[in-house]
């Protein structure tokens, strides 16, 4: 499996050029000198990772872990409704964080050119909190788009495999998982192209003690192409009759 800790084989991408001062003097949330690097994962999908992106993740991450309005939602799964391991959580409204959003917002924007949503919150608890292997297919259209996961709090794997054969694996450590990008707190991960269609990504559970982790998702689709059908990673699932 890939680690993007290891030196990429793919290059850099150069850094954009630091925007106009805040005229507020509120010190930038994004680091304009943080590089992006781009792994290609294959002809039409990718994936970069920015390595501490934002200046200081730390008074981020504890803004969102104390007034995150955090939720936890239930699946239906097999007869019975079970707890989803990780909380649901949307944005503050004080002004500080406003203004903190929006810029990550606006930095998104600028550099992808693509108007991402506002931006959904979700909280890992511990270790045992984690995502299986998905596509986000809420999104419907899947063959272009951007998503873009800023990562707060405590570093743990964050997994990508392909899509085809993804029920040959399933008795390997990893799943199959091909890629661990791991973000620390304050790293960047944006996942394009046809990757929500042809690629599958996890936060698997982790055994040693680890403290919460945040991610701070954004998304935005071309619309283009064909529909996904079928049940969605949320939606209701029960034994074959």
């Amino acid at each position: 499996m890939t680690s993007a800790r290891r030196p990429s084989l793919y290059g850099s991408l150069p850094a954009l050029p630091p925007d106009d001062p805040d005229p507020t003097g509120r010190p930038p949330v994004v680091r304009p000198d943080a590089t992006f690097e781009r792994i290609q994962l294959d002809e039409t999908s990718w994936v970069d990772v920015a390595r501490g992106w934002i200046a200081d993740p730390d008074a981020l991450f504890r803004t969102l872990l104390e007034h995150g309005a955090w939720s936890q939602r239930k699946l239906f799964r097999y007869e019975t409704w079970v707890p989803e391991p990780r909380l649901g959580g949307r944005w503050p409204t004080d002004p500080d964080t406003e203004a903190a959003r929006l810029e990550l917002f606006l930095a998104l924007r600028d550099r992808y050119q693509v108007t991402f949503d506002r931006g959904g919150l979700a909280q890992y608890r511990d270790g045992r909190d984690s995502v299986a292997f998905h596509r986000d297919r809420e999104m419907r259209w899947l063959d272009d788009t951007v998503i873009a996961i800023l990562s707060l709090g405590a570093q743990r794997p964050w997994h990508l495999r392909p899509r085809a054969g993804r029920d040959q694996d399933l008795d390997e450590p990893d799943r199959g998982a091909t890629h661990d990008l791991e973000p620390a707190s304050g790293d960047l991960v944006v996942i394009g192209g046809r990757c929500q269609a042809d690629w599958l990504h996890a936060v698997p559970k982790v055994s040693a003690p680890i403290g919460p982790r945040i991610s701070v998702q954004w998304r935005w689709s071309s619309r283009r192409g064909r529909p996904e059908e079928g049940p969605n990673f949320g939606d209701p699932r029960s034994f074959s009759s």
